[in-house]
């Protein structure tokens, strides 16, 4: 069985259960250039939009040839713009956000919507050329290289409701949709539009699933009210999916969202989501089993492995207790790929990855 054989009896697109739990990391630049030199593999950045998505879709074959069972592709910054950092460090991005290097993640600083008001100043907006020279180079090298031996995503994360808020600062968008501003969603509609043609240009490439991402959740709560969701988000969310299942009716949609999110899980499944991720661990709702008896008919999982704390901080016994937890339950009947929660940052130790992708395998065997 080969990893996209198994990554898609995993996310129950074939029948059976796979012989192990698909494996699936993303390495920091620090931990990619680490593993690169120390297995003699060179490391391909592809340099996306958003710069933090750089890392979902870079450094492939590193992270096969470590373990992973799937290879991420998504667009790149086009040949024409070029990155110039100014003397305080900050630069401008192909969106026009002036960011900065934190921490850890880069930041915005700076929105080019910080002070929109009206649907006209959202059509006044250019967003990037999704055809730009350039832009899907390397998605389809990548998808040239890999197709039939793994199974292939297309990023689109930071998809509509981060992008906006990234574009307008989140104080002002959260004001705004609670005051039902109008400009408020032509913006959704406008990312939305932006990275479905991102998306569709990926399945014309030949990606077999397309990843959205966009947080709904905090540590404890939602971000929005359900119903403000449902009512200026969801329908949005809906005419994607669907235009993407139209160019390719056995895509496998899959949706990224941080936090505790559980209350809208069903809406995310109406909206057309197969797979949810990251399913963080450590807030309200999703316990493994929570989540396995309440939405493990409506979702193969991916994810669940704390990074914030477990990986950097834990023992490595306290690391194999979660991983085996997760995988026995989660994992049970299939429908489960294992993960972090996010991208592995420098506070994690290399010896820490390979111990997790050691115990990963360890524990692999799906219970029925």
């Amino acid at each position: 069985m080969n990893s996209r054989e198994r990554v898609l009896k995993a996310f129950k697109r074939l029948p059976g259960l796979p012989d192990r739990v698909p494996i699936q990391f993303d390495l920091c630049r620090k931990l990619a250039d680490h593993f690169g030199k120390e297995l003699g593999i060179p490391v391909n950045y592809t340099e996306n939009l958003y710069e933090d998505v750089t890392y979902r879709i870079s450094a492939n074959e590193l992270r096969i040839a470590m373990g992973s069972d799937v290879v991420v592709t998504g667009a790149s910054v086009s040949d024409d713009f070029r990155i110039e950092k100014d003397a305080d460090g900050t630069w401008l991005n192909e969106f026009g956000m002036r960011m900065r290097q934190g921490d850890i993640y880069v930041e915005v600083v700076d929105y080019p919507l910080a002070h929109v008001e009206t649907k006209a100043d959202i059509e006044a907006f250019h967003f990037p050329d999704p055809d730009a020279p350039g832009r899907f180079r390397d998605a389809e090298a990548l998808v040239k290289k890999s197709k039939g031996d793994y199974l292939i995503f297309g990023d689109i994360e930071v998809t509509v409701f981060s992008l906006a808020h990234q574009l307008v600062g989140m104080e002002k968008l959260l004001v705004d949709m609670m005051m039902e501003t109008e400009y408020v969603v032509p913006l959704f509609e406008a990312c939305a539009e932006f990275q479905t043609q991102i998306g569709l240009r990926l399945i014309e490439k030949g990606v077999d699933a397309i990843w959205v991402g966009d947080d709904f959740g905090t540590q404890t709560s939602l971000i929005i009210p359900p119903e403000t969701f449902r009512e200026q988000l969801k329908p949005i969310y809906k005419k994607m999916i669907d235009r993407f299942k139209l160019a390719k009716p056995d895509l496998i949609p899959i949706l990224h969202c941080d936090g505790a999110v559980a209350s809208l899980l069903d809406d995310i499944r109406e909206i057309g989501f197969e797979v949810f991720n990251p399913v963080q661990p450590g807030v309200p709702g999703h316990l493994p089993q929570e989540m396995k008896d309440n939405f493990g008919d409506q979702f193969a999982f991916w994810g669940a492995i704390d990074q914030q704390d477990l990986l950097p901080n834990g023992t490595d016994e306290e690391l194999e207790r979660d991983i085996a937890e997760k995988i026995k339950i989660l994992g049970k009947g299939g429908g489960y790929m294992i993960a972090p929660a996010h991208i592995i940052q420098n506070d994690v130790s290399p010896e820490r990855v390979l111990t997790f992708i050691k115990l990963c395998k360890k524990y692999g065997s799906y219970e029925t």
